[in-house]
């Protein structure tokens, strides 16, 4: 039996329309959400031994997130063949990995992700950015993976519907990141100040 966690990254901003498609970042919301749904995995010690993550900058981010606070870090393999990638192209990555990977997350895009799920649950469910479906596979060795594998979707998680004390360790964890951000900065404009009074001297 192996486990599969299927995440659609998370929301991605829109302010720059001149951005290509591959590069557009989180927005604030896509970054709190990610966040979260990496505390939550952690709480349900469901840590996926490998990510793996389309090239596409918002499926990265999210998934650099995501391990932060899950604490997973050096499990993240990027695949440019996931960018937009259809249901077969994500089957096909899974059948590839080493078969001592018992828990394994894949971050993605729609509507190839929705189709994947559907392709080894039988269920039609909906993945707005940032949700997680849990979805346990019948088979030993993920070569045998293919499109009429007969998986058992257990659960689908939506950042809103978290736990509150998840919602609460996010927000504080934003709190602490952003003190830090600020301390970084002070300490950065202070070696500045410190050359230019070298260079003056």
């Amino acid at each position: 039996m192996k486990t599969l966690l299927i995440m659609r990254h998370g929301k991605s901003s829109w302010k720059d329309p001149a951005l290509p498609d591959r590069e557009r970042p989180l927005a604030k919301k896509g970054i709190k959400a990610s966040r979260r749904m990496g505390l939550f995995i952690q709480e349900k010690e469901l840590i996926p031994q490998r990510i793996l993550c389309s090239s596409a900058r918002r499926s990265v981010q999210t998934a650099q997130l995501f391990c932060e606070t899950c604490g997973c870090p050096d499990t993240v393999e990027v695949l440019d063949e996931l960018y937009m990638a259809e249901a077969e192209t994500y089957i096909r990555a899974l059948q590839n990995l080493p078969d001592e990977l018992e828990r394994v997350m894949i971050i993605g895009h729609n509507p190839g992700l929705e189709f994947l799920l559907q392709m080894l649950s039988g269920e039609l469910v909906s993945l707005p950015t940032s949700v997680i479906a849990h979805l346990t596979l019948p088979i030993q060795h993920w070569s045998e993976l293919n499109e009429h594998t007969e998986g058992s979707l257990i659960e689908v998680w939506k950042p809103k519907e978290l736990p509150e004390d998840i919602i609460e360790q996010e927000k504080e964890l934003r709190k602490e990141t952003k003190v830090a951000d600020q301390e970084e900065k002070k300490e950065k404009e202070k070696k500045k100040d410190k050359k230019k009074k070298e260079k003056k001297e």
